[in-house]
């Protein structure tokens, strides 16, 4: 693969770090729906559409037919993260278990030091430290930081999460061959099994008005659709310490547009954390511009 095409698929990636950064807006508009139903309805339509698409398109269903691990591995990624978090921040502190788990950015840098032609470098781990420093300031904000032992469960779901997604972010470079259409399947698959834990632990509140629902099909359409699809892409085939280290603008960015609908008020510590995610990414993200220089 070339530099460019290296380049391009970074780009793709870092989209859905964009995407992701709309998700507390759009969550927040869509109302009481709790999460796993939210999770069913976001994953059901999404994959859907990606279902219809690929019917439509010409390109038939043969990216679905995939080994049993890849399916094991792209539905334990998505279901598996999305139950684990919700899991973490029922059973402990919001704050503490929401900055847990974003360390799984950190640790996909880390992770992908063992992939085949990846190397660490300074700029990586040190650009990478400086975007949590970022993360933790903007997570924590308002209040104090307390890891306290009745919480351990909560804590310990909150790490899992973590290890789950920077782990199949990995090792799905591992299966770079596998297409990239084949997250419809695991799209469908972690909608049913969102489905049968609402079923299981929830009870059911459907979004009320229009304008929740327009809010449900914006999460479908990107920080709970497009962005995986993107992902998959970018992790594959572009620098995928670049989207670790870039993927701590998405607390980031999502404080900022919460500020922008005014579901958020501006502070000091988001300017700073701005400034440290911006220049811990460009730091990480070094190589990139040399080469293409």
């Amino acid at each position: 693969m070339s530099d460019a095409q290296r380049r391009r698929a970074t780009l793709i990636g870092l989209t859905a770090v964009l995407m992701w950064s709309l998700l507390g807006v759009f969550a927040t508009g869509s109302g009481k729906v709790p999460p796993f139903l939210l999770n069913a309805l976001c994953f059901g339509f999404s994959g859907l559409a990606a279902f219809v698409w690929l019917v439509a398109s010409g390109k038939g269903l043969a990216s679905l037919k995939q080994p049993p691990k890849v399916w094991l591995l792209g539905t334990v990624g998505l279901f598996g993260f999305h139950a684990l978090y919700f899991t973490a921040i029922r059973n402990a502190p919001p704050v503490e278990a929401n900055l847990i788990n974003y360390l799984w950015p950190l640790l996909i840098v880390l992770f992908s030091g063992f992939l085949p032609g990846e190397k660490l470098r300074w700029h990586h781990l040190t650009g990478v430290a400086i975007g949590f420093v970022g993360a933790a300031i903007l997570i924590t904000r308002g209040g104090g930081l307390s890891l306290s032992g009745q919480y351990a469960f909560g804590y310990g779901a909150a790490i899992a999460s973590a290890l789950t997604w920077s782990s199949y972010s990995v090792l799905s470079r591992r299966v770079a061959s596998v297409p990239t259409e084949a997250v419809t399947g695991f799209c469908l698959a972690t909608a049913a099994l969102s489905l049968l834990c609402h079923w299981l632990f929830e009870a059911t509140v459907w979004p009320e008005t229009p304008f929740q629902w327009s809010m449900v099909l914006a999460l479908a359409a990107f920080p709970v659709g497009l962005a995986f699809f993107v992902w998959d892409h970018g992790v594959k085939r572009g620098d995928i310490q670049v989207l670790g280290a870039s993927a701590y603008a998405a607390p980031v960015l999502s404080t900022l547009s919460l500020i922008l609908t005014g579901f958020g008020q501006f502070s000091w510590e988001v300017l700073i954390a701005c400034l440290l995610v911006s220049g811990g990414a460009l730091l990480a993200a070094k190589d990139l511009f040399l080469r293409q220089r």
